[in-house]
């Protein structure tokens, strides 16, 4: 079975052919970041601008090089949750349009599972395992029993692990997109130059929760506080030391989770997951089997929207034409299944 995924929550117009959800056949993705490196983060008019402009084409070529026609696909899968509802509703729309004008079945899929999903694009991942879902918008740990069965242990109370990159590499201009920036800076960086505060979080309700705020405001404006006068002030340093501290904040909640849940297999997911300081600490832990995506799929992509709008198809089960987008996801909270 062929499915054609189409994502567009955010920045990326993405489009993907994916067979019997594993193998990947085409995968186009049409990057704006140009056109918003000069505000240092997405402006979503400009987003939702972008996409209605590049959605056919970028579907075309990813059907070109799949070589199908549309009539040939079995399947249309796009993302309709969460992400910039402008954004959103170009991809949905486009594939509910492309759908009934084709006769093919079609499905909104949830944009965060299907990052959790991308690892299983490469590789044998057996349920149930902990997911690390880490993005711009987004940072959960959770249970995962099937592709569509999760149960949130702990999410940011405050800032995103990658929304706090973004703002330390802005305030300081280190460049855009800031967490690939940061990332770039910290490899030539010591960690030790800066010394920043881990929040606390001590009572029971939080056990897995992670908090960014506290770092941002540190590294942003206490960072004489902070500072180790051994160091050069450098951006490199800056950049080593903030990693550092914003990988260990989300790890020690990862590994309480590890030793709560007796589960060993930890599934990463979403843009932060391409950290290579992240990737190195988790390879560290041998008593952990840790699985990563491709680099090419930790971003935004189509097809994780593909391969996991084929569990759903393949199963018969399909989307009205009266779904809508949705900017946020109420389920992916704790306790709480999605």
């Amino acid at each position: 079975m062929k499915i054609l995924g189409i994502e567009t929550s955010c920045d990326e117009t993405a489009a993907s052919v994916v067979e019997d959800g594993r193998t990947i056949i085409s995968n186009v993705v049409a990057t704006q970041i140009p056109f918003h490196a000069e505000w240092m983060g997405v402006v979503p008019e400009i987003a939702s601008r972008k996409h209605t402009e590049w959605i056919l084409p970028v579907v075309r070529e990813a059907l070109d090089k799949a070589s199908l026609k549309p009539g040939e696909i079995d399947g249309i899968a796009a993302t309709g949750r969460p992400g910039l509802m402008g954004s959103l509703l170009v991809g949905l729309t486009f594939g509910k349009t492309l759908s009934w004008s084709l006769g093919k079945p079609f499905i909104a899929v949830n944009h965060m599972l299907a990052h959790l999903y991308a690892a299983h694009l490469a590789a044998d991942v057996s349920y149930p395992y902990l997911g690390l879902l880490v993005s711009g918008g987004h940072t959960i740990i959770c249970k995962v029993a099937g592709y569509d069965q999760i149960e949130v242990l702990g999410t940011s109370i405050d800032d995103a692990a990658g929304e706090a990159f973004d703002k330390v590499a802005k305030f300081y201009n280190l460049g855009y997109p800031g967490g690939a920036v940061i990332d770039r800076l910290a490899e030539k960086g010591d960690p030790r130059a800066a010394a920043f505060p881990m929040p606390s979080l001590h009572k029971g309700e939080h056990r897995y929760d992670v908090s960014y705020s506290g770092l941002k405001t540190a590294a942003i404006n206490q960072i004489d506080q902070f500072w180790n006068p051994s160091y050069p002030r450098t951006d490199e340093n800056l950049a080593a030391a903030f990693q550092e501290a914003a990988v260990k904040i989300l790890l020690s909640r990862l590994f309480r989770a590890v030793e709560d849940t007796g589960l060993t297999t930890v599934v990463a997911g979403g843009g932060v997951a391409a950290n290579s300081r992240l990737r190195k600490l988790l390879a560290e832990r041998t008593d952990i089997e840790c699985v990563f995506p491709p680099l090419s799929l930790c971003g935004d992509n189509a097809a994780m929207v593909a391969g996991l709008g084929y569990q759903y198809l393949s199963r018969g089960i399909v989307s009205s034409f009266s779904e809508t987008a949705s900017a946020r996801v109420e389920g992916f909270r704790k306790n709480g299944r999605r």
